[in-house]
């Protein structure tokens, strides 16, 4: 193609929803966020002002992953989370809007906390939306050296490296949490998808399992988290959970056996997805 022949931003943006419907639910954002990333312009700006703009060549590539399943956020490198960008990468999940719940109901009870921690980390959304909104320290655990590397990025990104720190250990291992001390608020998204779910494409074939898969019925993880909470939290300190929406029973049950009250949370779509546990 010349390029007297090449395609505006919106004809682009429109030929790519066409192709991305098949295997996408939000196939027009999907295209018009990668369109505005290879224009290097927030998506509003382009809707607004870069429509009737020559489309860059490079779009086509990136629709390409796009159609082959490969989730936004490894395609735009960053996905938004709690009103602030996080880089991801394969080694971390992406993070979900879903579990904003957990950041909510974190700054309603224990907005004074002095310490938190974040169990398996990933990219470090959970903690870092935390502290960055608090005046907390925070923690970070993952048994992922390369997560624990985007988790450090993100802190540095948003300038408050100072106040956390991070740390490579594994909650099956015995001894893993004697020298982290104990902590007014604990986060934590475990792995709770069962090994034989079905899951989206773009989720079984690029996100890493080992932070997806938790034995077969999701519980595998929080029948050994659960009862070593106790040891970890202050007084009066609070451990916020997410789990999967049909897991609320089960889990709530792992956690009265091991002392606790239990208090759930539901997700913007009503669904059960956070439990709190004091």
């Amino acid at each position: 193609m010349t390029d007297a022949a090449r395609p505006t931003v919106a004809d682009a943006i429109r030929a790519a929803s066409d192709r991305l419907f098949e295997t996408s639910e939000t196939a027009r954002l999907d295209a018009e966020l990668i369109m505005a990333h290879v224009l290097g312009i927030a998506r509003s700006d382009m809707l607004l002002r870069a429509m009737r703009d020559e489309a860059p060549a490079e779009f086509e590539a990136l629709v390409d992953r796009r159609a082959r399943c490969e989730p936004v956020a490894h395609i735009l490198g960053h996905q938004e989370f709690y009103g602030r960008e996080f880089l991801v990468t394969p080694d971390t999940l992406i993070p979900r809007g879903d579990s904003e719940v957990l950041v909510e109901a974190a700054l309603e009870l224990k907005r004074d906390a002095e310490r938190v921690l974040d169990l398996g980390t990933g990219s470090g959304a959970l903690l870092l939306s935390v502290v960055a909104e608090t005046q907390a320290e925070g923690v970070g655990t993952d048994r992922s050296p390369a997560a624990l590397a985007v988790a450090h990025d993100n802190a540095d990104r948003l300038g408050i490296e100072d106040r956390v720190r991070f740390h490579l250990l594994d909650w099956r291992e015995e001894g893993w949490a004697d020298d982290l001390g104990r902590f007014d608020l604990i986060l934590c998204n475990p792995p709770y998808v069962e090994e034989a779910a079905q899951l989206d494409k773009d989720v079984r074939d690029f996100e890493p399992h080992s932070a997806l898969f938790a034995g077969p019925e999701g519980l595998d993880d929080y029948r050994i988290i659960i009862p070593q909470l106790r040891n970890l939290m202050t007084d009066r300190g609070v451990a916020i959970l997410e789990i999967g929406h049909e897991q609320s029973g089960a889990v709530s049950e792992i956690a009265r056996a091991a002392g606790f009250e239990v208090a759930l949370r539901r997700d913007l779509a009503n669904r059960p997805r956070a439990l709190i546990l004091t």
